[in-house]
């Protein structure tokens, strides 16, 4: 089903207040992911009001005669309700028809403990790819999230790792200020990307998808740049963050930082400031996003991503996974070597021009 206006709205009413709300589920997702079709099943119950919705992003595939169906996070709707699944993959069979598709991939926002809905999925012929450990996936499978429920400023702040606590106070005694960024102010965050990137040796988008995300998730995103400097009239930003909040989450999209007034623990405090801006918005969850799957180990490359974020008393949560619905299996399995291929071909090509 294609949008129009009117279920746009309808949509939008349905999953922002959801309990299993997700911004990547949204209809302005989509937008974002310009170079990808959206295309929406939508289930109603008798009344005629929607009781469930599946967003698929679907992409043709380089040099491959089929596309790729994909539905982060999705599906918005009770997943222990065996019935609306099925209708669900119905329609989305439907949908891979039209476009050739050549696999559907969904990697539901529910942990791994949910053996119900992985039993109802599996049943309506789904396989499970649950083995990956870092942040290998297209979303990352392990988690740090912040419990908002019923939780004030105070009550929060207490709950932080004691070191979490007093970097905050550190970057607010050496008068770290942070401010709302608006559109202008992308370039600036995209430099500190670039830093981010070089130095820690990942590759970062083009800035046109800043920009983007800016435009497309409107209300629903907000910038965050820290500011730093000797004094008050020498103030550089040095940090940046971008965040997505949709219905009762809050998603810490974005992070990049200079290499300047590190010292000054801008990170902590922005970090911070999106937590709050989670509370006054009634959030219950705050998602730092990927860590770790194998915590105790300390030379993992990414343990200090995961010492930052649990500072924030954040619960590690292991997700359930990637579903793949295989339509054309002999073009899925051509498709998962060339994967592999390319993402090995990405990282030497990240280590080399990082220099490592």
């Amino acid at each position: 089903m294609k949008m129009t206006p009117q279920l746009w709205e309808e949509y939008t009413e349905f999953t922002t207040k959801h309990p299993r709300s997700h911004i990547l589920q949204s209809a302005e997702w989509g937008q974002v992911k310009s170079a990808w079709t959206n295309e929406f099943v939508i289930v109603r119950n008798e009344e005629g009001k929607i009781s469930g919705t599946l967003s698929i992003l679907i992409r043709k595939i380089p040099m491959f005669p089929c596309t790729f169906m994909y539905a982060p996070r999705g599906p918005i709707c009770d997943l222990h309700d065996e019935e609306m699944l099925k209708k669900i993959t119905d329609g989305a069979k439907e949908l891979a028809k039209k476009y050739s598709a050549m696999t559907l991939k969904i990697d539901t926002d529910t942990p791994a403990d949910d053996h119900e809905y992985a039993r109802i999925m599996k049943k309506l012929g789904y396989t499970l790819k649950n083995d990956y450990y870092n942040l290998e996936g297209v979303q990352a499978r392990f988690l740090m999230r912040v419990d908002l429920e019923n939780k004030t400023e105070e009550e929060l702040l207490k709950g932080f790792h004691h070191k979490t606590r007093y970097n905050i106070r550190v970057a607010q005694k050496k008068g770290v200020k942070i401010k709302i960024g608006t559109r202008e102010d992308i370039p600036v965050f995209f430099e500190l990307m670039k830093t981010t990137g070089e130095r820690d040796g990942f590759v970062i988008r083009d800035i046109d998808y800043f920009y983007r995300m800016y435009d497309c998730l409107g209300k629903y995103c907000r910038l965050f740049l820290a500011y730093a400097g000797e004094d008050e009239e020498h103030m550089e930003c040095v940090s940046g963050t971008m965040a997505g909040l949709y219905g009762n989450k809050c998603l810490y999209l974005y992070g990049a930082s200079g290499n300047k007034y590190r010292n000054y623990m801008p990170n902590y405090l922005i970090q911070w400031e999106m937590i709050r801006w989670s509370l006054e918005n009634g959030c219950t969850v705050y998602d730092l996003r990927g860590v770790p799957g194998i915590i105790e180990d300390e030379n993992n490359p990414i343990y200090g991503l995961y010492k930052f974020k649990k500072g924030f008393a954040g619960e590690a949560t292991e997700m359930i996974g990637e579903f793949d619905l295989v339509f054309k299996p002999f073009w899925y399995r051509l498709f998962r070597f060339a994967e592999s291929m390319r993402k090995k071909l990405r990282k030497t090509i990240s280590r080399l021009k990082s220099g490592k």
